[in-house]
C-alpha cells in the first residue's frame, strides 16, 4: 500500500461508530475526531458523550466538539490538523465552504441512502415508511448544498416486509463501513475516483423525524400502518389513543383479510384492527404508557385494550 492517509473523522451517532471503528482497525491515521457536544440524555438528564466521542476517547484519539464552525479558532485548529480526507457520518453540523476545502482530498459523507432520494436527516426511516424496495449507502464529496454532492460509489440493500428501521441502520452501518475502509485505500493508491453528479430534478427529502410523526391514522392502509410501525420504532415510536390513555404499537403485521367494521376498532382477540380501505392489521405487541411491553394477550387480560373499542 502507498502511504498511509491522515484522516479526521466527523460523526456522532452510532451509524458513524461502526465506520470509526473500522478506519481504526486500518492503518491509515485518525488525526482528530469530531462529534457533537456531550449532552443531558435519559431521564436522569446525566450529560453523556455521543457514540463516536466515547469510543474515540477509548482510543485515545483526540476529540473535539465545537457547536458550529463560526468561531475563526475552530476553523484553524481543523485546519492544522494538516489532514489528507475528512470522512463525515451523521455529523449533525453543516460544513462550510472553508472546512470542505481543508483536507487535501476534501470531505467525503457516509450518506445512507441512494442518492438523490432521501437527501437529509432521516433517510433509512423514509425508506421503509413510504415503501422503496430497496436502500443502500451513497459516498459522496461534500459540497456546501445538504447531501447534493457528486457520488463516489453507491451501494443497495433490499428494503422487505420483515425490514425494520433498526435492522436496516445496522445493515447500512456495517455496509458503508466496509464501503468507506475500501475507498480509501483505493485513494491511496490512485487517488479520489470519478463522481457522477446527482440528478436535482428526481432529489426527495428525508427530514428530522418529530413526534408526531408516530401518530397512527387509522383510515391509512394495514400496509401503510405497518411501514410507520417498522420506520419508526424505536424513536419516535408509533402509537394511538384508547380509553384516553396512549399506547404505543411496537410490532404490528398485515393480514390477508377484510372487514367492514370502523376503522380504528379491535375487533377480536388476535388483535386485529380495521384499517383503510377495510384492510386489516395484527397487533402483536404494545407498550401502554408508563408500562413495559406485552404481548396482545396480556394487554387485553389487563383491561388495556378492549374487543369492540375504537382507537383514535
Amino acid at each position: 500500500m502507498s502511504q498511509p492517509l491522515k484522516i479526521i473523522f466527523m460523526g456522532t451517532p452510532d451509524f458513524a461508530g461502526t465506520a470509526l471503528k473500522a478506519l481504526s482497525d486500518t492503518n491509515h491515521q485518525i488525526v482528530a475526531v469530531y462529534s457533537q457536544p456531550p449532552r443531558p440524555k435519559g431521564r436522569g438528564q446525566q450529560t453523556q458523550l455521543s457514540p463516536v466521542h466515547a469510543y474515540a476517547a477509548e482510543q485515545n484519539l483526540p476529540v473535539f466538539t465545537p457547536v458550529n464552525f463560526k468561531d475563526p479558532q475552530d476553523r484553524e485548529t481543523f485546519k492544522s490538523h494538516n489532514a489528507d480526507l475528512a470522512i463525515v457520518a451523521a455529523y449533525g453540523l453543516i460544513l462550510p465552504q472553508e472546512i470542505l476545502d481543508a483536507p487535501k482530498f476534501g470531505c467525503i459523507n457516509i450518506h445512507a441512502s441512494l442518492l438523490p432520494r432521501w437527501r437529509g436527516a432521516s433517510p433509512i426511516q423514509h425508506a421503509i415508511w413510504k415503501g422503496d424496495d430497496q436502500s443502500g449507502i451513497a459516498l459522496m464529496q461534500m459540497e456546501a448544498g445538504l447531501d447534493t454532492g457528486p457520488v463516489l460509489t453507491m451501494q443497495s440493500l433490499p428494503v422487505t416486509q420483515q425490514t425494520t428501521a433498526t435492522s436496516l441502520h445496522d445493515d447500512l452501518a456495517a455496509l458503508g463501513a466496509d464501503m468507506i475502509v475500501k475507498l480509501v485505500d483505493d485513494i491511496t493508491q490512485k487517488g479520489l475516483p470519478l463522481s457522477t453528479p446527482q440528478d436535482n430534478a428526481i432529489s426527495t427529502y428525508a427530514p428530522m423525524l418529530k413526534k408526531q410523526d408516530g401518530i397512527i391514522d387509522w383510515n391509512q392502509t394495514a400496509n401503510e400502518i405497518d411501514r410507520q410501525i417498522r420506520a419508526l420504532n424505536p424513536w419516535p415510536g408509533v402509537w394511538t389513543s384508547c380509553k384516553s390513555a396512549r399506547i404505543k404499537i411496537l410490532e404490528a403485521v398485515p393480514v390477508q383479510q377484510s372487514t367492514n367494521a370502523a376503522a380504528g376498532t379491535l375487533v377480536d382477540k388476535t388483535g386485529l384492527v380495521v384499517c383503510g380501505e377495510n384492510t386489516l392489521i395484527q397487533i402483536r405487541t404494545i407498550q401502554p404508557e408508563g408500562k413495559k411491553p406485552m404481548n396482545i394477550a396480556s394487554a387485553l387480560n389487563g383491561k388495556y385494550l378492549t374487543i369492540g373499542e375504537q382507537f383514535s
